[in-house]
């Protein structure tokens, strides 16, 4: 049995929640590795900016943006892929949001609003692009997980439990569809700076105690997730199913760091 390589020429991606952080960077790096990619989002001038990052890597897209609420734009966004590439090879569920603040305090409606998002808009990506995945007797299905998903991070619940969640869905589909062609598995990424974040790394006791936890003693650049979305999207991973993939420097196995 030779090697299957990394290669993802000849397929399609399709990246929701793909037009900023770490969507946008996997967006990139599965062009990168030979896929025509599409980006999607809410925001049309985002989606737009993406797209042309990925066309100057070579690879072709589209312009349709999407919004993990509504079942109705994802079928949207389905439809359009389809007529212009045939098939859906690569989906990766990227959208989330999260809110700090303590759990005495959280509203239902921001635990609503995030479990939506988080978790059952996750769910409505899979449904939607894995019905076509099913019919064509492939696919390869990667979620987002978080390290929430193992440990505790002070004062987002909501958040914690939606990812948490995440592994939980991103397992039961394996043991489902895994036989039907469709591959299902999550990438954990550790604590990666993104313009959002910035602020908070570099200048905060919780920034701190993030870098202390990670035993690389630095924090991730978003474009050191894209080997592992490549990976589980390829043919290297053909019997890799059910599984998260934590990219962490090391965080979840830290325990007395000095």
């Amino acid at each position: 049995m030779s090697f299957a390589p990394l290669s993802l020429e000849g397929r399609t991606a399709v990246v929701l929640g793909g037009t900023s952080g770490i969507g946008r960077t996997l967006c990139i790096g599965l062009a990168q590795a030979g896929a025509d990619v599409v980006a999607s989002a809410r925001r049309q001038s985002l989606v737009d900016g993406v797209a042309l990052e990925i066309e100057k890597q070579g690879r072709k897209t589209l312009r349709v943006p999407s919004d993990v609420t509504q079942r109705d734009s994802l079928e949207r966004l389905l439809d359009k892929t389809l007529a212009a590439f045939g098939k859906v090879d690569v989906l990766v569920n990227c959208a989330g949001i999260t809110k700090r603040v303590p759990s005495l305090d959280i509203s239902e409606e921001d635990w609503t609003s995030i479990l939506d998002t988080n978790l059952t808009g996750t769910l409505r990506g899979c449904q939607v692009f894995g019905r076509a995945m099913l019919a064509q007797g492939s696919g390869s299905i990667i979620n987002i997980a978080s390290l929430t998903s193992f440990v505790a991070l002070y004062e987002v619940a909501p958040y914690a439990a939606s990812k948490a969640a995440v592994v939980s869905l991103t397992q039961s589909l394996a043991i489902e569809w895994g036989k039907r062609g469709v591959r299902v598995n999550a990438i954990a990424p550790g604590v990666f700076r993104t313009d959002l974040n910035q602020a908070l790394l570099d200048g905060t006791e919780r920034g701190k105690e993030l870098l202390m936890r990670t035993p690389m003693n630095r924090f991730g650049k978003v474009e050191e997730l894209a080997g592992a979305a490549v990976f589980l999207a390829s043919d290297a991973a053909s019997f890799v199913n059910g599984e998260v993939i934590v990219v962490d420097g090391g965080f979840l196995a830290s325990g007395v760091n000095r």
